[in-house]
């Protein structure tokens, strides 16, 4: 019989938020201090309980699909906004894409989508370095693992100390990957068939714009806009 905990779904996204609170080693993590950092807007509910939770900063890493142009529900690459690009070999291969069709559609959708984002949510600041810093990737679940490798990269790349991964549900092919460039992960299922992300939530409903920026914006501990107090408050717990 299955019980609760080993069901295979979550009820919303903040049940799914409680679940991988739970797992998490938080003396660990409380000893050093990561700043959690957001690789989607659908994770934004799960990051900030969480952040409100444990009392720590997060941030958010935007990030955008590049499609192939014979069959646009098939993602080929992606690009961050540290323009860091992961490309999935096999899929431009075997449909014969130029890679310079991948690097002009990385531009355009830097150009277009991210840096809109970066004005949406971030007030226009483009997102600053991680010299010195341990931080917690998280995301509402992982499929693939190229959103996850994307900011994984960008983190990289923005000098951090070291990085860990954080989500309620991970294709199990795909942790493996994923422990070569983390130095933990901690997930709630690691699943051998994985269908789709959203087919672990009974309630598929995720927050709109407006919904993400009232979160943002309430919250302590969204980085970029923390005011002065918050800044105070998150530094010292």
């Amino acid at each position: 019989m299955i019980t609760p905990r080993q069901k295979l779904s979550f009820k919303d996204r903040l049940d799914a938020a409680q679940m991988l609170y739970d797992v998490l080693p938080l003396d660990d993590i409380m000893q050093k201090k990561p700043l959690l950092v957001c690789s989607s807007l659908d994770s934004v509910v799960l990051v900030d309980y969480i952040a409100r939770k444990l009392k720590l900063s997060y941030e958010l890493l935007f990030t955008e699909n590049i499609v192939s142009p014979i069959n646009p529900d098939c993602i080929i690459a992606m690009v961050s906004e540290t323009e860091e690009i992961v490309v999935i070999d096999e899929l431009v291969k075997s449909f014969g894409i130029n890679l310079d069709y991948v690097y002009g559609e990385s531009s355009r959708k830097y150009e277009e989508k991210i840096l809109k984002n970066v004005y949406k949510y971030r007030k226009g600041e483009l997102i600053g370095s991680f010299e010195g810093k341990n931080i917690l990737l998280m995301d509402e679940g992982c499929e693939t693992g190229i959103t996850a490798l994307t900011c994984l990269k960008s983190i990289i790349s923005l000098n951090a100390k070291s990085v860990s991964y954080a989500t309620p549900l991970i294709a199990s092919d795909v942790v493996q990957n994923l422990s070569i460039v983390t130095d933990q992960i901690y997930t709630v299922h690691s699943i051998a068939n994985f269908v789709e992300v959203d087919f672990y939530y009974d309630d598929k409903t995720k927050a709109n714009s407006q919904k993400i920026i009232s979160i943002l914006e309430e919250s302590p501990y969204y980085l970029p806009l923390q005011k002065e107090g918050d800044k105070e408050t998150c530094s010292i717990q």
